[in-house]
């Protein structure tokens, strides 16, 4: 299915990252202007690769007459600012997201706050939360601040020369998820909304809105309402962020939805001796990997608790301290 971006003028760049979910995609639309989705981590080895990658197309990076960042997640937007001080391209990305990319440090440390607290809230011991939120400090440097342009808003249509881009906003992996569709050519620009090769975590972030009450966000309702809607897209082909492109994906929508419906009810099994906090879920469930990827395993642990909750089979106990859940 790549053959079929190609021919509508859409090539795939492969940048490395450092992260386990291994290399990104970026999308370069050989249009007017020269348009590119996603740009890689903040790393010299990322740029360099993604100017390699340029070149083998003809192109240099001050070529790209627009940048468009499909989610706030550091892998997609970190070079942002490169092309905003270095070339002439203008910056998109959803509306919500612009103050948030225009000043990354000051959001980042805020959202490094907040997975402290809620470590600390579901029973996280003091000295892995602790030693975690340093580790944060580290990687937040692969993205930084950029200059945005233009804020997209849901439902708008983002024009080229050769084409239309209609923005739809899928929240759930990130609450600035956003889908560009090429109508005529039948294809989408997908970002991490939905991956061929692995299941995307509903990862839990603060809201893009300041006026956020500090109630436990529920991305895995988002994500399964944004997937609900993507079943409905009429596009043979969804280009991914990671991996290779998704073709026949109502049928992996289904498959998405029964995957969390699965996990739902193998966790609610998990309760049946009683209350326990969502990190004790997720050691009995990944052992030391919950360790090591905590807020990844409290994501999708909350997650699915959330669905549960949502279906009034599990309760919340938000007395003390640290919080546990219960079947209802």
């Amino acid at each position: 299915m790549l053959d079929v971006a190609e021919a509508a003028g859409i090539h795939r760049i492969v940048v490395p990252t450092p992260f386990g979910v291994g290399d990104v995609n970026c999308y370069l639309i050989e249009d007017d202007p020269l348009t590119l989705v996603d740009c890689g981590p903040n790393s010299a080895t990322s740029l360099l690769a993604l100017e390699a990658g340029l070149a083998a197309r003809g192109h240099r990076l001050e070529d790209v007459g627009l940048l468009v960042v499909t989610h706030q997640h550091i892998d997609h937007m970190g070079l942002a600012h490169v092309f905003a001080t270095r070339g002439h391209a203008q910056i998109a990305c959803l509306d919500d997201l612009v103050p948030i990319l225009a000043d990354w440090d000051t959001h980042a440390v805020d959202d490094d706050d907040d997975a402290l607290l809620v470590m600390r809230r579901h029973g996280v011991e003091e000295h892995v939360a602790v030693a975690l939120r340093a580790v944060a400090d580290i990687v937040r440097g692969w993205g930084a601040s950029s200059r945005v342009d233009r804020g997209l808003t849901p439902g708008s249509t983002l024009a080229l020369a050769g084409r239309e881009l209609e923005i739809l906003f899928r929240p759930g992996h990130s609450p600035s998820d956003i889908v560009l569709v090429d109508h005529a050519h039948r294809i989408a620009l997908g970002g991490d909304h939905l991956l061929a090769g692995i299941s995307s975590n509903a990862v839990l972030s603060r809201p893009l809105t300041p006026d956020w009450d500090g109630r436990r966000p529920t991305p895995l309702l988002a994500y399964r309402d944004s997937l609900q809607k993507t079943a409905d897209l009429d596009v043979d082909v969804i280009l991914g962020g990671h991996g290779v492109p998704v073709t026949g994906h109502r049928a992996l929508v289904a498959d998405r939805l029964a995957d969390q419906d699965r996990r739902a009810a193998s966790l609610l099994k998990r309760l049946a001796d009683g209350p326990r906090t969502a990190h004790e879920i997720a050691t009995s469930i990944w052992g030391t990997v919950a360790v090591t990827q905590v807020f990844l395993t409290l994501s999708e642990v909350l997650g699915h608790l959330d669905l549960l909750i949502s279906r009034g089979q599990v309760t919340e106990d938000r007395s003390a301290e640290v919080i546990r859940f219960a079947r209802a």
